[in-house]
């Protein structure tokens, strides 16, 4: 494979990527993995992230609704959850995400969406009524509450997508406006800092919790999304002072100098007391907390804030990350969440928001480094960490399209 993937090479790969997994029962050679990120309902791992593989092939021409159909039915199989641990990446919301892209392009499907928004409509109201009584009492948020993947900003992603102008998306914004209002701390953390470790839980390590920049788990995902609001023309209060808080906070952290500049994954308390962040920590540019994420956050913000010298210092940050050698390098996995799709996925997004050709121009050759790996040997098929995002983030640069509702929302790139 040649150093640097034309469209055809790309376009390729996916088509042999997708018909490896056509077929749910033989998808995953070695036995579908234990625990709960492989059931079907799953995003992140199970039937449903390969569905949206298929779904998005579907609406651009490219595979068989037949195909998605398949999978759909495949992820819906069984007790839908709509209880606590139901988010954007699992349950009733995730299957509400994969259907709306599937209904808005097939016309099919809509009374299976109905049921699964009226069930998303209902965990978001209850994550809502915990949160509201959190801040009530000053508390800091555990990591559940707010983050992309568990929390309500992948809530308030996938509502946005779906019906921007309903009452729960206004209340789940006006959420997230009011996280970023400052609680009275005496050592001035910001009111999103947690209480807990990376993990989610206690950890001696991080006796004073952390302060997380990540699309993931982080600040990030919240800067991301009010963005976006504020692009869709949203006139909410607070929006834009809610995303100028964020972004004076990743400003006081921001390394590097103007041409190549980084955001830390995380600080601890001892960091933010010591206002330094080591060198060391600078982490590697995938998705999850790395430049791929952050980045398109900053770029978002910039954009929303009309922002220019934002915009360019975050479309400088993921140049350099494709471009700088030894940073390609910490990336030698395919996925969305860890891996070269999750910055080849990114960067397609930055370039196609502003026209950047330089970015533009280095996303071929992250394509043949990718599709490079994926034909070294066989990997696991999910969304997140595995082909099925691969093949996804392929297919947008071969067809350099990615129409709304986007794919990629629940990655908040889009």
């Amino acid at each position: 494979m040649s150093a640097t993937a034309p469209p055809s090479a790309a376009r390729s790969t996916v088509d042999k990527l997708a018909d490896a997994l056509a077929d749910p029962t033989t998808a995953w050679p070695n036995g579908r993995p234990a625990g709960g990120r492989a059931w079907p309902q799953s995003l992140a791992g199970g039937a449903s992230g390969i569905a949206l593989l298929h779904i998005e092939r579907a609406r651009s021409g490219h595979g068989t609704w037949s195909t998605a159909h398949t999978w759909l039915t495949a992820a819906v199989h069984g007790e839908v959850s709509a209880a606590d641990n139901a988010n954007l990446y699992f349950g009733a919301p995730a299957l509400a995400f994969v259907t709306h892209r599937a209904a808005s392009a097939s016309g099919r499907y809509l009374r299976l969406l109905e049921r699964l928004d009226s069930a998303t409509v209902s965990v978001t109201r209850a994550r809502l009524t915990a949160a509201h009584l959190r801040i009530d009492r000053a508390a800091r948020p555990p990591m559940e509450e707010f983050d992309l993947i568990q929390g309500l900003s992948g809530l308030a992603a996938y509502h946005l997508s779906r019906h921007r102008h309903h009452e729960i998306t206004s209340d789940t914004l006006a959420y997230l406006v009011r996280l970023t209002e400052p609680l009275s701390d005496p050592a001035g953390l910001p009111p999103w800092w947690m209480n807990v470790a990376p993990t989610g839980a206690s950890h001696p390590d991080f006796p004073d919790g952390h302060g997380n920049f990540g699309l993931a788990h982080g600040i990030g995902a919240a800067l991301a999304v009010l963005s976006q609001a504020l692009l869709c023309g949203l006139a909410m209060p607070g929006l834009a002072d809610a995303v100028e808080r964020i972004c004076s906070w990743t400003d006081r952290w921001r390394q590097g100098n103007d041409a190549c500049p980084w955001w830390p994954g995380l600080i601890s308390a001892q960091q933010a007391a010591d206002h330094h962040v080591h060198a060391e920590l600078r982490p590697r540019p995938s998705w999850c907390y790395g430049a791929s994420g952050t980045a398109r956050a900053q770029q978002l913000a910039g954009l929303a804030l009309r922002d220019p010298t934002r915009v360019q210092l975050a479309e400088n940050a993921i140049l350099d990350a494709l471009r700088d050698p030894n940073q390609r390098a910490m990336l030698p996995e395919i996925g969305l969440c860890h891996g070269m799709a999750g910055l080849l996925q990114a960067a397609w997004r930055m370039a196609t928001e502003t026209d950047n050709a330089e970015i533009a121009a280095e996303l071929p050759p992250l394509a043949g480094r990718l599709i490079t790996e994926l034909e070294k040997k066989k990997h696991d098929p999910e969304l997140l960490d595995g082909t099925a995002g691969a093949a996804l983030a392929l297919h947008t640069l071969a067809t350099n399209d990615a129409p709304a509702p986007h794919w990629d929302t629940f990655l908040a790139l889009a």
